[in-house]
């Protein structure tokens, strides 16, 4: 038996804030062509490796809404969620475009290290200055929307670490103005790469998750199970499993083993409803589908499932 409300899967949590990252997404491709530009006068590693963080950033943002458009498609037989999952995808691709670009900032910045090269720290901390503020500018955008969604939250993510690095880049150029010290622009360099990289490894990892169906964070399936046997006339759950198609779109199967007498006096459609309203009300889960049974119907089915 399935049961459910109307769900809309027209727009995503990501698509109520399409806005928040066009926004960002201009600003970010405004700060990749200062710091080329920046990179290209003064020699700086840092500041071109910052650049081009800030292109893989582009590039997740504009993954990101071009998932949203995705998304907002209808449902079909064939995608009865529609395309609400490409936002993960994007967000996958996402997470292995900044791991990539984590790999060559740190590998670049080593090399440096070894032959360093000449810097003008005077145009260096200018066009870091005018990345910082690029950056702040996409921060205050994306900040209310930050933890609307795995790709929301990944789009932040990634400006936040931009100002970090174009705080590195004022750092370097402020040291070698003051020493000489040419290596502190690769020193710059390799902990961009090390910023870049645990935030990419924990955006991929989310991201498989969903694509893995694995049951979302901060929902426990023994609670689920206590709060559903807990109704009355349930005896046990079976079959219980929880996943999510993208951000905010968490569902929820179960085979409810219930008495008897639910099928004889017309009380199914009643416990369908408070089922519903237990699941909704205490995990958020606003869709769910449930299989209601007599006991002993178990045994007919597969013996893998929970």
């Amino acid at each position: 038996m399935g049961h459910g409300h109307d769900h809309d899967h027209q727009v995503t949590a990501t698509g109520r804030h399409r806005g928040a990252l066009t926004g960002a997404l201009a600003v970010s491709v405004a700060i990749f062509a200062v710091e080329v530009v920046g990179a290209l006068v003064t020699g700086s590693l840092a500041l071109f490796a910052d650049a081009g963080h800030v292109l893989a950033d582009a590039g997740g943002v504009a993954l990101a809404l071009g998932a949203t458009v995705l998304a907002a498609r209808p449902a079909t037989g064939r995608r009865t969620f529609g395309w609400a999952r490409a936002e993960i995808l994007a967000a996958a691709v996402n997470g292995l475009v900044l791991a990539g670009m984590s790999v060559y900032v740190f590998v670049e910045g080593v090399r440096r290290l070894v032959e360093p090269s000449t810097v003008e720290p005077g145009g260096m901390a200018l066009f870091g200055f005018i990345g910082l503020a690029g950056n702040l500018v996409g921060v205050a955008l994306l900040w209310r929307a930050r933890n609307a969604s795995l790709n929301m939250r990944g789009a932040f993510l990634e400006v936040a670490t931009d100002a970090v690095t174009s705080v590195g880049v004022l750092v370097a150029a402020g040291v070698i103005a003051a020493t000489g010290f040419n290596r502190a622009d690769a020193i710059v360099s390799v902990l961009i790469g090390l910023v870049i990289a645990p935030r990419a490894v924990r955006l991929l990892r989310e991201a498989v998750n969903v694509l893995l169906e694995a049951t979302p964070s901060g929902i426990d399936l023994d609670q689920i199970r206590d709060h559903v046997t807990g109704l009355d006339h349930v005896l046990d759950v079976h079959d219980l499993h929880v996943h999510a198609v993208t951000s905010g779109l968490p569902v929820l199967s179960a085979h409810v083993v219930v008495r008897d007498e639910c099928f004889q006096d017309g009380h199914a459609p009643q416990l369908l409803d408070a089922l519903q309203a237990c699941v909704a009300g205490h995990f958020d889960v606003d869709h769910s589908t449930f299989q209601l049974e007599p006991a002993g119907h178990a045994g007919h089915e597969h013996p893998t499932h929970p």
